[in-house]
């Protein structure tokens, strides 16, 4: 466990609360003896502001169970089951919505398919009716501090305004106004690949990564998120990341299938679906499809692919230098057809001294990725301030 210095001060005891809430939240469980550790407050402070979190109903308070230590055992303080946040996730072709408590544990998840591509308003109407129908079922006996939307386009950090989400064809879409005003629940947003990689950062293969690119692959296209030196790099407006908007090289001229295209337009979900004969599919539907597939045409558009990929991931290695490169969505699949491969092509065109330390892996939160990251922007305002819960 990362270890954070904290404050024994009264004026700095709403930063104690949210370390200490925060560390809950990351890690599920922690004994009272830990969180002592890692925040550097004496035993008694902590042990009051466990009291006060156990009143604010955030976490709970529980005896260990029976160890052969010597000595008292430390009393656990676990994340509260009934305390959710919603998430919500619009694509081109589906539209998802799932319950998430603390330490990402989604409860729940409804994936409900679409034939075009939805206007915000038609958007806010099927997750309205999404909303209405868990209340009935699983959310009975629970309390939403938020709801929490991953967009698949430009987000505005200052007040989630859709500035941008060019396959759905918004463009300053006030999507959290609109869907807050029908579920009469607080919405928040932020771009699908930021929040995706902020999931992996705290919960998946990029726990304890201080410096990792993170790239996603959905039905809208190819987003992506950064976290530097141990937090989100989103920039000025929120906008950073958009590397499926970037122009890749070619190193076999072939590869390119269309005029002057960006990388989303190359390295696409949509071929990958057309080559193994399906209109729609979930990530693991597609990635099963394509690795069972014994027709050559699959495995030419497989390497094709990779090959395009390979540059970008190159490129963002050479400018970036992280520690971990993840790839989520359909990239997931990609890297699964050829591992080696991949990572031989990358370190190939990459600067050897920024790739030397470099490790490319599948995103571990699979299908939970992106609910995970819609959710810790909901929660964001309670783990900044846990007494605002009250």
């Amino acid at each position: 466990m990362v270890t954070i210095l904290g404050n024994n001060l009264d004026s700095v005891r709403r930063h104690n609360l949210s370390m200490i809430l925060d560390l809950v939240h990351r890690h599920g469980a922690v004994s009272r003896a830990t969180l002592t550790r890692a925040t550097g407050l004496n035993r008694s402070t902590v042990a009051a502001l466990v009291a006060e979190l156990v009143e604010l109903d955030l976490v709970l308070e529980a005896e260990p169970d029976a160890t052969n230590t010597v000595g008292r055992p430390s009393p656990q303080v676990k994340p509260r089951t009934d305390r959710v946040a919603i998430a919500v996730n619009p694509e081109l072709d589906a539209i998802t919505v799932g319950v998430v408590g603390f330490a990402g544990a989604v409860l729940h998840r409804v994936r409900r398919e679409v034939d075009h591509a939805v206007t915000p308003e038609e958007a806010v109407a099927i997750i309205a009716e999404i909303v209405a129908d868990l209340e009935t079922d699983a959310l009975l006996g629970k309390r939403v501090v938020a709801i929490g939307m991953a967009i698949p386009g430009l987000v505005r950090a200052s007040d989630g305004l859709v500035r941008w989400a060019p396959h759905l064809d918004w463009v300053d879409a006030p999507v959290t106004e609109l869907l807050s005003a029908a579920t009469g629940y607080p919405v928040v947003a932020g771009n699908d690949a930021n929040l995706g990689a902020l999931a992996e950062h705290l919960f998946g293969a990029g726990t304890g990564v201080r410096d990792l690119i993170y790239l996603n692959g959905g039905a809208s296209g190819i987003g992506g998120g950064v976290i530097a030196n141990g937090a989100p790099f989103g920039g000025v407006g929120g906008y950073a990341g958009e590397f499926g908007q970037n122009r890749p090289g070619f190193g076999n001229r072939d590869d390119r299938t269309t005029p002057n295209g960006t990388l989303e337009d190359e390295v696409s979900r949509a071929r990958l679906l057309a080559v193994v004969g399906l209109s729609t599919a979930d990530e693991p539907q597609l990635q099963s499809a394509l690795l069972s597939s014994t027709d050559p045409a699959v495995r030419v558009e497989l390497d094709r692919q990779v090959r395009i990929l390979s540059v970008a991931l190159s490129n963002a290695i050479n400018v970036l230098n992280p520690q971990l490169v993840v790839l989520g969505g359909f990239l997931a699949a990609l890297y699964a057809s050829d591992p080696d491969g991949l990572e031989r092509l990358v370190r190939e065109q990459a600067i050897a001294a920024t790739f030397e330390a470099v490790q490319i892996v599948p995103a571990a939160l699979g299908v939970d990725l992106l609910m995970i990251g819609a959710a810790q922007r909901a929660f964001e305002t309670v783990l900044e301030d846990p007494a605002s819960h009250r």
